[in-house]
């Protein structure tokens, strides 16, 4: 099995497919490599692809120590896959925990990323919703610890931004529900406690977000609850953000629309290969709701 050391010597298990422009794929908590089947399948047609499983998924190592996972941590070991494969930049696609991961390596290292796609980001975000949020996450790594990854990963599958795609596709929710059954249990609650219950709002990043050069695609479902206003903060506050809602859709989108996603980072990266995802217009910034925010004044 093919693994990629990070900087404090935990492996990570990748597997890779096709040739062309490299794409690393980051997936969210509840998936794992095999998250981006439909990904890989399409994108390795003109693309290197490679995705990994993040630590505490096996089969990449799960460490004991709950210190171990942070936002940090993640960032560091989608790095450490790319040196580990000699890859100097890659359009970078991440979901929900994998989202998060791909907005902070764009942050922190803007020269690795030709392209960002952002995806279902924004659990927890809100300053208003932190300590609820953390309260979840500890509620959900107790009972981890308690009852096993199985019934927790089957509870869930069915949470309120699941339900979704288990409504449009049955059986591909059970193979996720499935999925997330066979977990460790040690490693998603050390995740939980480790990444989703320590990473900084957001709305904390601001400043840095404001200064992101990298071509970034957000895309959300539109009954993602939790992601909607997130993601309208942050086309607003990236320069060179554009957002993409996918209609009557949940939090698992890559699985729930693959036509729809795959649709919308194909149309990205051929345009930012091709120089055509510029920043935002400054004119488009404005009061005025119709016109020239200066029209009709005397020269």
């Amino acid at each position: 099995m093919p693994h990629a050391p990070s900087s404090d010597g935990t492996r990570l298990y990748y597997e890779e497919a096709g040739s062309g422009h490299p794409v690393l794929f980051i997936h969210e908590f509840a998936g794992d490599h095999l998250s981006w089947e439909p990904q890989l399948r399409h994108f390795a047609r003109r693309y290197r692809c490679i995705a990994y499983n993040a630590r505490g998924y096996p089969p990449s190592d799960v460490p004991e120590d709950v210190d171990a996972y942070s936002q940090g941590h993640a960032v560091a070991d989608a790095i450490a896959v790319l040196d580990h494969l000699a890859i100097e930049r890659a359009h970078i696609v991440g979901l929900s925990m994998g989202g998060f991961a791909t907005l902070h390596l764009g942050l922190r290292h803007p020269a690795r990323a030709s392209a960002l796609v952002v995806a279902g980001c924004g659990y927890g975000a809100p300053k208003g919703a932190r300590a609820g949020f953390r309260r979840e996450t500890e509620a959900v790594a107790e009972r981890l610890e308690r009852e096993g990854a199985a019934p927790v990963g089957h509870d869930y599958a069915l949470g309120p931004t699941r339900v979704q795609f288990e409504a449009k596709d049955p059986r591909g929710w059970a193979a996720f529900r499935d999925g997330l059954m066979d977990h460790s249990a040690r490693g998603t609650a050390n995740t939980l406690r480790g990444v989703q219950g320590r990473r900084p709002s957001l709305y904390d990043l601001e400043e840095g977000l404001a200064a992101l050069a990298v071509p970034t695609l957000l895309i959300t479902g539109d009954e993602d609850e939790p992601c909607l206003d997130a993601n309208l903060y942050l086309k607003r506050t990236i320069p060179t953000a554009g957002l993409v809602v996918i209609p009557k859709s949940g939090h698992t989108i890559n699985l729930e629309e693959p036509d729809a996603f795959n649709r919308a980072c194909a149309s990205f990266f051929a345009q930012v290969e091709n120089d055509r995802w510029p920043a935002r217009d400054p004119r488009s910034r404005s009061d005025a709701t119709i016109t020239r925010a200066d029209a009709g004044r005397q020269s």
